[in-house]
């Protein structure tokens, strides 16, 4: 976009035109003058130039704080309201074209020097429109959202008109000349269950710098976009918390799984040794019945067919070898072998003719 030498005569005209914070609105309720009540007014609506100096942060009183504080709720839609000389007038110039800012940082009774600031909106320069004309347009009043996720507590809004109108030339080159800061901070009380803390730590002493493209623009030259100064927007849901608590939470199931791999472990180790000692008990058992006297055996078990015959054969091959008597003495005559035969073959036979 190029401007016309008859609209840079007309913005020259009108260098006085600047504008300050009236009060704030909260969900569309009007919280009322805040002027030195909630927000450290400064002295007059006059521009901040110097990038070096306290006063770019809060503005001239911006050390000093005020008694009352707006109440909000995180995800809230906040309105800050703009006048130049009177509520609902001109607002500001319309030669004052540039972006708006806000920040957000935990209260402080200081002037908000330091690392301190997150940036939580903006808005520039669309292609056809600047922040600027919106703000006359809606009367003086700019809208934005609280994070939804902010964690309760006090803090400062802090939120700014940057004007372009003399930015083609750095301030620190030509003191007459520079974009135009109009900074307000305003105390805000933020209640919710929220657990996000504005993390980015920006400083505008040295965060802004005279070489910003944001900040040394040529308003009247040809443009068709527009590089906002400062951080990214902090929303809080992309914020390093909610990541850790991912890792939290996979580490947390990794450790459940591992618990869970482990007790499967015991289980397994547990039934082997139920396992074993079934197997123990089993095979002591067995050896138990093997030494069990055949006396004791024979009459405690029904003979089979099986069991007559595996007898007899067991008879037959150990023919030679002493057999157990009632009184202990081993029998060798051959008429008790012959005896034994013959049993046997009884019993065969019998048992044959009751299949």
């Amino acid at each position: 976009m190029r401007y016309t030498v008859a609209s840079a005569l007309a913005m020259a005209s009108t260098v006085a035109a600047h504008a300050q914070v009236y009060g704030v609105w909260v969900n569309g309720v009007d919280q009322g003058d805040g002027r030195s009540a909630y927000i450290r007014s400064p002295a007059n609506n006059n521009p901040v130039k110097d990038l070096t100096s306290a006063d770019i942060v809060c503005n001239v009183n911006g050390g000093t704080p005020v008694a009352d504080f707006v109440t909000a709720a995180a995800g809230d839609e906040l309105t800050f309201e703009w006048y130049h000389d009177n509520r609902a007038d001109d607002i500001i110039a319309a030669s004052h074209k540039g972006p708006i800012i806000t920040y957000i940082a935990e209260y402080t009774e200081t002037d908000g020097t330091g690392a301190l600031w997150t940036k939580i909106a903006e808005d520039g320069y669309d292609g056809s429109e600047w922040a600027v004309d919106k703000l006359i347009a809606a009367g003086g009043k700019a809208d934005f959202t609280l994070p939804s996720g902010l964690a309760a507590g006090k803090y400062l809004i802090r939120q700014e008109i940057i004007a372009l109108h003399e930015s083609d030339t750095a301030y620190n080159a030509n003191s007459a000349r520079g974009a135009q800061f109009y900074p307000s901070c305003i105390q805000f009380e933020i209640t919710g269950s929220g657990s996000d803390v504005p993390d980015e730590a920006f400083d505008f002493n040295t965060g802004y710098t005279y070489s910003d493209p944001g900040i040394l623009f040529n308003l009247y030259g040809s443009f068709t976009s527009y590089t906002i100064p400062g951080p990214d927007v902090w929303t809080g849901s992309g914020s390093s918390g909610g990541s850790n608590t991912a890792v939290a939470t996979t580490t947390k199931a990794a450790a459940a799984t591992t618990k869970a791999a482990v007790a499967t472990s015991a289980a397994a180790a547990a039934t082997t040794s139920v396992a074993e000692a079934v197997i123990a008990t089993t095979t002591s058992a067995a050896q138990a019945a093997v030494t069990t006297e055949p006396a004791a055996v024979e009459t405690s078990i029904v003979p089979t067919f099986s069991t007559i015959v595996t007898s007899a054969a067991a008879t037959q091959v150990e023919s030679e070898a002493p057999v157990a008597t009632s009184t202990g003495t081993p029998s060798t005559g051959c008429s008790s072998r012959r005896r034994r035969r013959r049993n046997a073959r009884r019993n065969i036979k019998k048992l044959s003719d009751n299949q």
